[in-house]
């Protein structure tokens, strides 16, 4: 998603749509909190003026009606009734006429206590936080009134407190874009940080492999890639040089070595043609050797799938069938758990021989055994072979009368 960005642009892309999404988020949050607490100071005046009208004759706001009633007020069944009495002036004033207020509501129960003139507040404002009340809770309840012992008055304000008149609450709108947006950029930080671990696995990995790294993610790391490419292709092209070198040598070294080796024969003196030998195959030997290691060095081998166990018992039978005293073990038994309170630590079974897989190049593997073997049988009087396992590694060990060869 990120190719031919560099990390700059996309850090700085990064930072602005942060601020782009922290500002939207932030600013529907405060537009549906302004949006909220307008409906409420509107209910709150509509109540100062309900109260205005009431005791003055004052127009009533708009959205509001008042019925006088010819009876009092019936709770029907079910509703839940709030009962509230205001009355006039303050604690160091004359009394004013009382407010009685009744409150209707088939689903709740208002809290009375939420009323300002508990407590000596004026009956203007009790009346108007019971309409602010009203406001904040979604119903459709009743509102009845009373001055003094008058008659009771319904008031209709549906359209000031009721479920309709409230402003949509978009909080939980600003909190998915904010959750949305920071989940959109780490999600975006995390694709760039996998592709620069993928491409550290893969570099620990190179000398395990033939091919080239992959190229990709942001603009650095592609050229970090290409850049390492090249930099292994042109030591890949000296390691190819360096071999052929030496495999032309080798192969001239070839001739006056067999030439050597036949003139050796007619020298008369066993112990001195025996020493002449050894030379000669020391020498030739060693030429071999590094040319083996150039060549391991530059993984012409390919990589494969194979039986870790197979290719093992393969080397060992070749062994055994010139008569060379070599053979196949089980691996000892260890422990697969620590022990506990309840249950001793479990000892493993000798598994499956032919369940140890991996991937590796054979010729090499074989190489890397048969000098293990080779050095039992030269250093002792005989080799023990065991392949063992578990679910990260795989081990290969050869045993002989006086050392144990691990590879």
């Amino acid at each position: 998603m990120f190719r031919r960005l560099s990390l700059r642009w996309l850090a700085s892309l990064w930072v602005v749509l942060a601020i782009i999404v922290g500002g939207s988020g932030v600013w529907v949050w405060m537009s549906s909190e302004t949006a909220w607490r307008t409906h409420l100071v509107q209910a709150y005046v509509a109540g100062l003026a309900l109260h205005d009208s009431l005791l003055n004759g004052g127009a009533l706001p708009d959205g509001l009606e008042v019925t006088q009633l010819a009876v009092p007020p019936v709770l029907p069944a079910g509703w839940r009734e709030t009962r509230i009495s205001l009355t006039g002036g303050r604690p160091d004033m004359a009394q004013g006429p009382r407010l009685s207020v009744r409150i209707q509501s088939p689903d709740i129960q208002y809290p009375a206590a939420e009323v300002q003139s508990f407590g000596g507040g004026s009956q203007a404002a009790g009346l108007a936080s019971v309409t602010r009340t009203l406001a904040r809770f979604c119903s459709e309840p009743r509102l009845f009134v009373q001055l003094d012992d008058g008659v009771w008055s319904r008031i209709d304000g549906i359209p000031v407190w009721g479920c309709d008149a409230a402003p949509p609450d978009r909080r939980l709108l600003a909190a998915a874009i904010l959750f949305g947006g920071l989940g959109l950029l780490l999600g975006w930080v995390a694709e760039v940080s996998s592709a620069f671990s993928n491409f550290a696995a893969a570099l620990r990995d190179h000398r395990a492999r033939t091919a080239a790294l992959p190229v990709g993610g942001v603009e650095e790391l592609r050229q970090t890639a290409e850049a390492v490419n090249a930099y292994v292709a042109q030591d890949r092209a000296a390691l190819e040089n360096r071999a052929m070198v030496l495999s032309g040598v080798s192969h001239d070294l070839g001739t006056p070595a067999t030439r050597l080796r036949l003139r050796s024969a007619l020298i008369e003196n066993d112990e001195l043609r025996a020493k002449l030998e050894r030379d000669i195959d020391e020498m030739t030997s060693m030429i071999d050797g590094v040319l083996t290691y150039t060549r391991a060095e530059i993984g012409s081998e390919p990589f494969r799938q194979l039986s870790l166990n197979s290719l093992v018992e393969a080397v060992v039978a070749d062994y055994q069938d010139v008569g060379l005293p070599v053979r196949m073990v089980a691996p000892p038994a260890r422990r697969t758990g620590a022990g506990t309170l309840f249950a001793r630590a479990a000892s493993r079974e000798m598994p499956d021989p032919h369940t140890i897989l991996m991937r590796g190049q054979p010729t090499a593997l074989r190489r890397a055994l048969s000098n293990l073997i080779d050095n039992a049988l030269k250093y002792g009087r005989e080799a023990e072979v065991a392949v063992d396992g578990d679910a990260d590694d795989a081990w290969i060990t050869v045993t002989d009368r006086g050392s144990v060869l691990t590879g």
